[in-house]
């Protein structure tokens, strides 16, 4: 693996030897003022989940004018292409959390720091993918490679989204053969590499009954009730114990201690129902996320909460002397949990990269698009594109453009070696273990 390393090392003093790749990475620092004001106003663009198709037609454009040969395809990516397959993906994900109700939602402070919705997650990752679209087409000629290079700016990676974008990208997509590696921008700090997919699965449980008058009609199986039931039997599932799944960390040390299980983590996000204090409610249904490093261990917690969700049922219609009430369980999202394999290729140069530039990061478990190709066995990393943010998935959410090209320079410089190798040929392991 040392030999591996330096051989990427040697590969890197080589590539910023080379005119074109000077002409980028100075690129980079010179053009600070552009790459913030084209961050700005793709921010300005709303494009909540779902609704992204107005980002995408103005990221569609931009790759144009900068050169590339640019398409949306079938799912509401966009796609920007260079060279032939075999592929390395550079990829951003286009939704937010939350949009801004106007564009001067996204302003520039005092200190120079951007605010308002989606400015770091995922403006920071869009940016970048503008930056080295620019970049790329502003030199003179860059080293010949083994591989092409695709531009993705995809949709659906938030919340309910489930990764939608990415799944078509991976798996019906006409590229998802031809592409042999992902690299992932998301979000803005450099100081961490997810290499390892957490997963989830998202439920929203139902309860239905007859409804009625809270005096004239008490008694009859009240759905609230059930389901408040079945959300307290489900959040007094212990975490620590069940089955040794065999869940480790990034130490090697179980991450539940002595009792051996993954990490995992479950939540009860949405309560809704009823339309009235003195009415019987005919509906209520909350929404759930489970959450694992571990996807056999997701399994038995969708075991528990099937079982907190019947138990609460029938209890409910014991109690009754009227009309009963009926669950229902539906899955409305899925992340599977995967690994890269710890001698990847992508991981590897990477590394060099850092070793280069000077940056120290570590190793960590995250949800982002990354989950699809690993669990399809496809080498793939996510990385922050440089500067600094924080507030996600909030009305407070800020980005620091403060040595953003510093996270540019690593994208593109692992970029380079992932082509030029082809991708390194090394795959993934995809099965969470």
């Amino acid at each position: 693996m040392a030999g591996n390393t330096v051989s990427a090392g040697i590969h890197i003093g080589e590539l910023t030897e080379h005119r074109g790749v000077r002409e980028c990475l100075e690129w980079f620092t010179r053009e600070k003022r552009w790459i913030n004001e084209s961050h700005l106003q793709l921010c300005r663009v709303p494009a909540p989940t779902f609704v992204e198709q107005e980002r995408a037609a103005w990221f569609q454009e931009q790759f144009r004018e900068a050169g590339w040969e640019a398409a949306i395809d079938r799912a509401g990516n966009v796609i920007a292409t260079l060279g032939a397959a075999p592929y390395v993906a550079l990829t951003a994900h286009l939704d937010t959390v939350l949009a801004p109700r106007g564009k001067d939602d996204i302003r520039v402070g005092p200190d120079g720091r951007f605010h308002g919705p989606g400015v770091s997650d995922n403006g920071a990752g869009l940016a970048a993918l503008l930056a080295v679209a620019r970049a790329w087409k502003s030199s003179s000629g860059l080293p010949e490679s083994a591989a092409g290079l695709l531009l993705v700016a995809n949709v659906g990676e938030e919340g309910e989204g489930n990764l939608l974008g990415m799944r078509h990208l991976c798996k019906q997509s006409p590229l998802a053969r031809k592409i042999q590696a992902f690299l992932i921008v998301d979000g803005a700090n450099i100081d961490h590499i997810t290499t390892r997919a957490l997963g989830s699965r998202r439920f929203e449980v139902t309860f239905t009954g007859p409804g009625g008058h809270s005096w004239s009609d008490f008694g009859v199986g009240n759905p609230v009730h059930a389901l408040c039931r079945a959300v307290a039997f489900f959040s007094e599932t212990r975490l620590d114990g069940g089955k040794d799944c065999g869940g480790k960390d990034s130490g090697g040390k179980d991450s539940w201690g002595k009792d051996g299980g993954p990490k995992s983590s479950v939540n009860v996000g949405l309560i809704e129902g009823g339309s009235g204090v003195n009415a019987i409610a005919q509906t209520a249904r909350a929404k759930v996320d489970i959450r694992s490093e571990n996807n056999q261990r997701m399994d038995e917690l969708v075991e528990i909460l099937t079982s907190a969700v019947d138990r609460s049922r029938d209890i409910e219609n014991q109690r009754a002397n009227g009309g009963r009430v009926a669950a229902k369980l539906k899955e409305i999202g899925s992340r599977p949990a995967a690994a890269l394999a710890e001698n990847a290729a992508i991981l590897r140069y990477l590394r060099a990269v850092e070793g280069h530039l000077g940056i120290r990061s570590h190793l960590d478990c995250s949800s982002t698009d990354a989950n699809i190709p690993l669990s399809l066995g496809i080498p793939a990393l996510a990385v922050g594109a440089g500067g600094l943010g924080g507030g996600a998935h909030t009305t407070q959410e800020w980005y620091s453009p403060e040595g953003r090209d510093l996270g540019l320079k690593r994208i593109f410089l692992t970029l380079l070696l992932l082509m030029r190798d082809g991708a390194g040929g090394n795959p993934a392991g995809g099965n969470g273990k």
